[in-house]
């Protein structure tokens, strides 16, 4: 479904069902069922944010694109949710081994005879004369 925002900020409830083309009992069941959580003005008036809308144009997709019912539309969101988390620990992993690769490597390489793992043993290389 093509994004059909042109500019950033926050979009009543009216702006939303209309830009989408969903009657405003639905944005406020996607509410309820915790599919969206928009955030209220002082006079509890709900207001979208655009990564809320990026989240119904998502939920819409699911739901008009492929019928998948509410209560697969909620899993699938929490998987994706998951995903993502998972997804940000890998990635927070990947960035200490290569900190910690680095580290090493530069300790290598000020310290002549210095090893990146440890040896418990001094290793014996092989040669001609070592074979015999």
């Amino acid at each position: 479904m093509p994004t059909k925002r042109k500019s950033k900020g926050a979009y009543m409830i009216s702006a939303v069902a209309e830009m989408y083309d969903i009657h405003p009992q639905t944005l406020r069941l996607y509410e309820r069922e915790g599919l969206l959580k928009p955030s209220r003005t002082e006079g509890n008036t709900r207001l979208y944010t655009d990564e809320d809308l990026e989240r119904l144009e998502f939920i819409l997709n699911l739901a008009r694109d492929l019928g998948v019912n509410i209560a697969g539309i909620a899993i699938i969101l929490q998987m994706r949710e998951r995903m993502e988390s998972m997804n940000h620990q890998m990635q927070d992993f990947v960035d200490y081994v290569r900190t910690e690769m680095l580290t090493r490597m530069q300790h290598v390489a000020d310290q002549p005879g210095a090893a990146m793992v440890p040896l418990r043993r001094p290793v014996v290389v092989p040669t001609e004369k070592n074979r015999r």
